[in-house]
């Protein structure tokens, strides 16, 4: 009888163990999670000469995927708005890692530059705040 209940619960141990989920620290899996990222682009200079045609996109990534990319309206630089009136965007995704957000642009005939933020995993709300210079 004793050698009964001991194998039995040698199989339940095995089946509890089996059935947890296990988390290495270097490898961790989150479970999804909606968190919202909003994108403020604004200037704080003085632009009003510089007729210069710019197209910028904002992006969501993680380190295995990108979440959202979309591209703005091509604008000129001196139609970027001020701070008090800021082109705000906000994007909910489904995705608990470390995420990294922010903003792509390119000025025709000049080049191209980003602007990235970063949002830690278990963040809900992250405003990637751009301050065009």
């Amino acid at each position: 009888m004793k050698k009964g209940i001991r194998i039995f619960a040698a199989i339940a141990v095995v089946f509890v163990l089996a059935s947890c989920k296990k988390y290495s620290s270097g490898n961790m899996i989150y479970p999804a999670a909606e968190r919202k990222i909003r994108f403020e682009l604004y200037t704080n200079q003085d632009f009003s000469g510089d007729a210069s045609v710019i197209n910028f996109s904002i992006f969501i990534r993680n380190s295995n995927r990108t979440l959202f990319d979309s591209a703005l309206a091509s604008m000129r630089i001196q139609d970027i708005p001020d701070a008090l009136h800021k082109l705000v965007f906000e994007k909910t995704v489904n995705d608990n890692y470390d995420l990294a957000a922010g903003f792509r642009y390119e000025i025709h005939d000049v080049g191209t530059s980003a602007f990235i933020d970063t949002s830690k995993a278990g963040n809900p709300f992250k405003i990637i705040d751009y301050s065009f210079q």
